[in-house]
């Protein structure tokens, strides 16, 4: 009889779960839909994410910080963020739960008290003005800055695509391509919403918002304005153009007044988001550069093992999905080894992001050294930092150090720590964070000096998030946020 009540309390707990799951998810879309204010669970989207997915969330929430995270304390802590006056925001329900069990909430009358406390920096906020964005190119980054864009236009207070530039004429057909390359992707899934031709305006309408698909060869030449586009942030995706003088081609555009490069640049402002963004002002430095996906993933991580070890030397070897510079059969090739077929080939190649990394943090110069793999993996990387420190440390005291930089502070979006003895390259498909820190691969030498550190990343999807959230700094519309 003792088990079959146990059996009975069990399912009355999931039940109760479940509901309560389900008003975690309205809330959480009325607070993103009717007042801008976007909720993550430790810094995990949570926007149009199922029952068993915020259930999950939490699960891995508790594993992280070591302490049980509710939904149902989530719940209570939503319902008195919806009740009170907030700016655009985003906020982590993660930390604003952990927080109300770790400190002491009982000098707080309620949870609304304890909420109002936590968020008072809100009401020092500046407006926001929005900024119009451009996209030049519609590559595979192109297409996931796109999504992402969209999907997070909420009620427009940060970035407004409205306009794709792209080369050749267009016809009904190239329109529907681009379109279902849009709607449909073999690695990142349906796109979470609608996407439409409009042939006759020369646009797509994504989510029932125009978007205009322009037509030109030289960026100079194009009249932004014409199509209701002003003061708008270029960001170029086409890796055309790289240097100081080809991307200022785009400020000559009517209707331009910042350009950002989603790849390594030459004369610019190279930058990882969270590490180096704040060295340039926005009101001065007109174009920037995004770096590349393994230099966004590794500098976050050197930044914590210098700043708290000091880095003598290292060596970093990328373990990289193919690309489509790579031929998919035997071929020629401008560089070494890249003519072999892609997918049934590992590939040595070459790497700048040893020396990239520099650019972020000038006290690492001439200290890295860097290689590359292509594996038939079509995304999905892992970087493999060999590094030798100045003071020693233990595997143990390693990891605190690095989940201490996930969990708060300014690298908070940039690093996400994994506690799973199973991760392997699909796991880590669809993370925004563009370092996935391995905890449990960690290796420390004996002697406690040398270290060997396994970074993922989502090469295209954690790289497209950092390029989101630097165009969100040039452009001057991050929000109030709560990390």
């Amino acid at each position: 009889m003792n088990s079959i009540k146990s059996y009975e309390k069990e399912l009355a707990f999931q039940a109760d779960r479940r509901k309560a799951t389900t008003e975690f998810i309205k809330i959480v879309s009325d607070l993103w839909y009717d007042k801008a204010i976007e909720v993550v669970l430790f810094k995990n989207q949570i926007i149009d994410k199922n029952v068993s997915d915020i259930i999950n969330l939490h699960e891995y929430a508790g594993e992280f910080v070591q302490k049980p995270i509710s939904i149902f304390d989530s719940v209570e802590i939503l319902r008195a963020i919806g009740d009170i006056k907030l700016p655009p925001s985003k906020l982590d329900i993660g930390k604003l739960t952990y927080e109300y069990h770790t400190d002491d909430h009982n000098n707080y009358h309620n949870v609304k008290a304890f909420v109002l406390d936590k968020l008072k920096g809100a009401n020092d906020t500046k407006e926001i003005v929005p900024k119009d964005v451009v996209l030049y190119g519609f590559g595979r980054i192109g297409r996931l800055l796109a999504r992402e864009l969209m999907a997070k236009t909420g009620k427009g207070n940060q970035l407004r695509l409205r306009a794709i530039v792209t080369r050749g004429e267009f016809t009904e057909e190239i329109l529907e391509k681009r379109a279902t390359l849009l709607r449909t992707d073999s690695v990142h899934g349906q796109f979470m919403g609608t996407v439409d031709a409009d042939y006759q305006n020369k646009a797509l309408i994504i989510n029932g918002t125009t978007v205009h698909l322009i037509n030109a060869q030289k960026p100079e030449e194009i009249d932004y304005i014409k199509y209701g586009i002003n003061d708008a942030l270029v960001i170029d995706n086409t890796g055309a153009y790289r240097d100081k003088k080809g991307l200022g081609r785009h400020l000559k555009a009517k209707g331009v007044s910042k350009t950002l490069l989603t790849a390594p640049g030459k004369e610019v402002p190279n930058i990882v988001h969270g590490v180096n963004q704040k060295e340039f002002d926005p009101d001065i430095t007109s174009i920037y550069s995004a770096a590349s996906c393994t230099t966004n993933a590794i500098t976050p991580i050197l930044k914590v093992v210098d700043d708290s070890l000091g880095i003598k030397k290292g060596h970093l070897e990328t373990i990289h999905a193919y690309t489509n510079d790579q031929n998919l059969v035997d071929n020629m090739h401008g560089k070494y080894r890249r003519g072999r077929a892609a997918a049934l080939n590992m590939v040595i190649t070459e790497t700048g992001a040893g020396q990239a990394v520099a650019k972020a943090l000038p006290n690492l110069e001439g200290k890295l050294t860097s290689n590359a793999i292509r594996v038939p993996v079509p995304n999905g990387s892992l970087a493999i930092l060999n590094l030798e420190v100045k003071h020693k440390t233990s595997k143990e005291s390693l990891n605190t150090i690095v989940k201490k930089y996930a969990l708060e502070g300014d690298l908070v979006e940039q690093i996400k720590y994994s506690l799973s003895n199973e991760l392997v390259s699909t796991d880590i498909i669809g993370t925004s964070a563009p370092a996935i820190y391995d905890s449990t691969a960690t290796i420390v030498s004996p002697d406690g000096k040398n270290l060997i550190l396994y970074v993922w990343y989502d090469n295209e999807y954690g790289y497209a998030h950092q390029v989101i959230r630097l165009a969100k700094y040039i452009a001057k519309v991050r929000r109030f946020t709560y990390y």
